[in-house]
């Protein structure tokens, strides 16, 4: 058996996450995307193009091939280790908890922010505009790493240093919640991705407490 073969057979869960999400992409490449995107996409509860599965289906969707790349890039060096770590079963639990969890952030915020509007316009554009990506669940699998695994060594891509996991979570989280203080206007759901992490901190504390003799968490 080949490497990659044997990788894909120690990481199922992660290789077909990649394949549906690249099939995703594709069909939105090939396909209408005002079609696709009206229907998978998350939209505000109050939006007419809301619908209950958008919370599941949006994290499939992504805003152009850098955004699909770097989610995905991400998916596959954290993810299979986690999912070896954790079983298949137990990995697709987290991943779509952190997922979901993500979105709920993500309609809560939305919730918030048109109760504050006053120009009819403004509410229009806001109840049209989808959100996609993956990234709330993967922030979740970096929360995961840095868990399980404070004191690994990551290196950054942009600089290229290494640092440690732990340090590398609560960076990232930093800079998360400082951008929602300033408000940057950059059309990032970055709501979503404390959402994702907040969930996925929530989950593995449960699984801690549950079944702390198994030795998954510490």
């Amino acid at each position: 058996m080949s490497t990659f073969q044997n990788q894909m057979s120690q990481s199922p869960a992660v290789f077909n996450l990649l394949i549906a999400n690249t099939v995703a992409y594709l069909a939105t490449s090939l396909l209408s995307i005002n079609t696709l995107y009206g229907l998978f996409a998350l939209f505000p509860v109050e939006s007419p193009f809301f619908h209950f599965w958008q919370p599941v289906t949006y994290m499939f969707l992504h805003g152009g091939f850098s955004h699909l790349f770097f989610n995905m890039f991400a998916l596959w060096m954290f993810g299979r280790g986690l999912e070896q770590e954790m079983g298949t079963k137990r990995f697709l639990v987290y991943y779509f908890v952190c997922g979901v969890g993500a979105a709920l952030a993500q309609l809560g915020i939305a919730l918030i922010d048109i109760n504050n509007m006053s120009s009819q316009y403004e509410l229009v554009q806001y109840l049209c505009t989808p959100t996609v990506g993956a990234s709330g669940a993967v922030f979740g699998l970096l929360l995961a790493f840095g868990m399980l695994h404070p004191n690994a060594t990551i290196m950054l891509m942009i600089p290229p240093i290494p640092m440690k996991a732990k340090w590398f979570v609560v960076i990232y989280g930093l800079i998360e919640l400082m951008l929602i203080v300033f408000q940057a206007q950059d059309g990032i759901a970055h709501f979503a991705h404390l959402g994702g992490m907040f969930f996925g901190w929530l989950l593995l504390l449960w699984w801690k407490r549950r079944d702390r003799n198994r030795g998954y968490y510490y």
